[in-house]
C-alpha cells in the first residue's frame, strides 16, 4: 500500500488549530478560576453580612439632611422668633397707635366716599372730613379745659379758707390730738417727701404731653391713612393669589364696610347719649352742661361700659351741686341705659354690622379683659368680620366635604 504523503500547508493548519484550541481551553479555564473566585467573593460577603459585616455592618445611605444643619436651623428659628417677640414689644405702643388710626382711617372711609359721590375730588373730601375731626377735637378741648381750670383756680382761692375751717372745728382737733397727726406730718416733711411730690407733679406734667403727642400721632396718621386708603387696599388685596383675589376682594370690602357701618352707628348713639344729657343738665340747672355732654358722649363709645362710667361722673357733679340734683342724675341714667341697651343700641347694631346682642355682649367683655379700651372698641367690628368669615368660606367649605 502506497505511504500517503501530508503536504507541508496542511500540517501546518493542523498545528494552529491545536493552537488555538489550546488558547480556548485556557481561556475557559481562567474564566472558570475568575468565577470561581467571584463566588468566592460573594460567599465570603454574605458570610461577613450574616456576620455583622466585618464588625459593625454595612454602611447605610447617608442622610439626606445633616443633622448639624437641622439643629442650626432650628436654633436660628428660635432666635428670629425670639427677636421678632423683642420688637414688638418694644414697639407696642407705636403699634397701638398705627392700629387705633387704621381703625379710624376705615370708620371714617364711609364719609369719604359719601362726600365723592357728590362729585367732590377724593383730595378735597379726605381735607373736609379731617377738617370736620379736628373741629370735633378742638371742640371738645374747648368745653373741657376752662371747667377744669376754673374749678381749679377757684378750689386754690378757696384752700385757706378750707384750712381756717378745719382749724376750728373741734373734732378735727380732736382727731390730730389723739392720733398725732401734726408731729406725723412734720417728720413727713423732709427731702424725700418732697422728692416724690415733685416726682409725682413731673410724671402728671409727662402723662399730658405723652397723651396730647399720642393724640397728635393718631390724628396725623389718620389723615394719611385717608388720603392711601384705596392704595393700602390695593396692595392688600395684590398679597392674595390670583385665582382668589376677587373673591378676597368682595370679602374684605364687605369687613370694611361693617366697620365703617359700625362706627357711624356708634357716632350716632354717642350724640345721641350726649344731646341727652346737655337738655337734662340745662333742665336740673348743672354747671358746665356741655362740658358734661362732651363726656358723656366720649366715654358712650366705649361699649358696655362707657355709658356707665360717664353716668357717674355726672352723677357725682350732681351730688356735689345737691343731693337733689344727684338723685336726679342717677334716675335719670339709670333711665336712659336702658332705654339705649335695650332699645337703641340693638336696633342701630343690628342694621349696621348685623350682630346679635349675646354676640355684642361677649365680644366686648371679651375685648376689655384682653386688650382694654381698644380691644371694646374693635370687638363688635370683629365679631362681624369672623361672621362674615366663617359663613362664606369656612361652612361652605365644610359642607362640601
Amino acid at each position: 500500500m502506497p505511504e500517503q504523503r501530508t503536504s507541508p500547508r496542511r500540517a501546518e493548519d493542523r498545528a494552529g488549530d491545536k493552537d488555538r484550541a489550546g488558547d480556548k481551553d485556557r481561556a475557559g479555564d481562567n474564566d472558570r478560576a475568575g468565577d470561581d473566585d467571584n463566588d468566592e467573593d460573594e460567599d465570603g460577603d454574605q458570610n461577613e453580612g450574616r456576620d455583622g459585616g466585618g464588625r459593625f455592618g454595612r454602611p447605610g445611605r447617608p442622610l439626606r439632611r445633616s443633622p448639624f444643619l437641622v439643629g442650626f436651623t432650628f436654633g436660628l428659628g428660635l432666635v428670629l422668633a425670639y427677636a421678632a417677640f423683642l420688637a414688638v414689644r418694644n414697639a407696642a405702643s407705636v403699634l397701638v397707635l398705627i392700629f387705633i388710626a387704621l381703625f379710624l382711617a376705615i370708620g371714617l372711609h364711609p364719609a369719604v366716599v359719601r362726600l365723592r359721590s357728590w362729585g367732590l375730588p377724593r383730595g378735597l373730601a379726605v381735607a373736609t372730613v379731617a377738617l370736620t375731626v379736628v373741629l370735633l377735637l378742638c371742640g371738645g378741648i374747648v368745653a373741657l379745659v376752662p371747667p377744669l381750670v376754673s374749678q381749679s383756680a377757684q378750689f386754690l382761692d378757696q384752700l385757706p379758707h378750707y384750712l381756717d375751717e378745719l382749724r376750728r372745728s373741734q373734732t378735727i382737733n380732736d382727731l390730730v390730738e389723739r392720733y398725732h397727726l401734726a408731729d406725723r406730718l412734720s417728720s413727713a416733711a423732709n427731702a424725700q417727701t418732697v422728692g416724690r411730690a415733685l416726682g409725682g407733679v413731673l410724671g402728671g406734667a409727662r402723662l399730658i404731653f405723652g397723651t396730647l403727642f399720642s393724640v397728635l400721632t393718631v390724628l396725623v396718621l389718620t389723615i394719611y391713612f385717608l388720603a392711601a386708603f384705596d392704595q393700602i387696599r390695593r396692595l392688600g388685596y395684590a398679597l392674595a393669589p390670583a385665582s382668589r383675589r376677587e373673591r378676597v376682594r368682595l370679602i374684605g370690602d364687605e369687613i370694611l364696610d361693617k366697620v365703617g357701618a359700625y362706627m357711624v352707628g356708634a357716632l350716632s348713639i354717642a350724640v345721641l347719649a350726649g344731646g341727652s344729657t346737655f337738655v337734662f343738665a340745662l333742665v336740673v340747672g348743672l354747671g358746665y352742661p356741655f362740658a358734661l355732654a362732651v363726656v358723656v358722649a366720649v366715654t358712650d363709645l366705649v361699649p358696655q361700659i362707657g355709658a356707665t362710667i360717664g353716668a357717674v361722673i355726672v352723677s357725682v357733679v350732681g351730688f356735689a351741686s345737691s343731693w337733689r340734683v344727684g338723685v336726679a342724675c342717677v334716675v335719670f341714667f339709670v333711665i336712659y341705659q336702658q332705654i339705649e341697651n335695650y332699645l337703641i343700641y340693638p336696633k342701630v347694631m343690628r342694621r349696621s354690622v348685623k350682630v346679635n346682642d349675646v354676640s355684642a355682649i361677649v365680644a366686648a367683655l371679651l375685648g376689655v379683659s384682653l386688650f382694654g379700651v381698644i380691644g371694646a372698641l374693635v370687638a363688635i367690628p370683629a365679631v362681624a368680620a369672623l361672621q362674615l368669615i366663617m359663613r362664606e368660606v369656612l361652612l361652605p367649605r365644610q359642607q362640601s366635604r
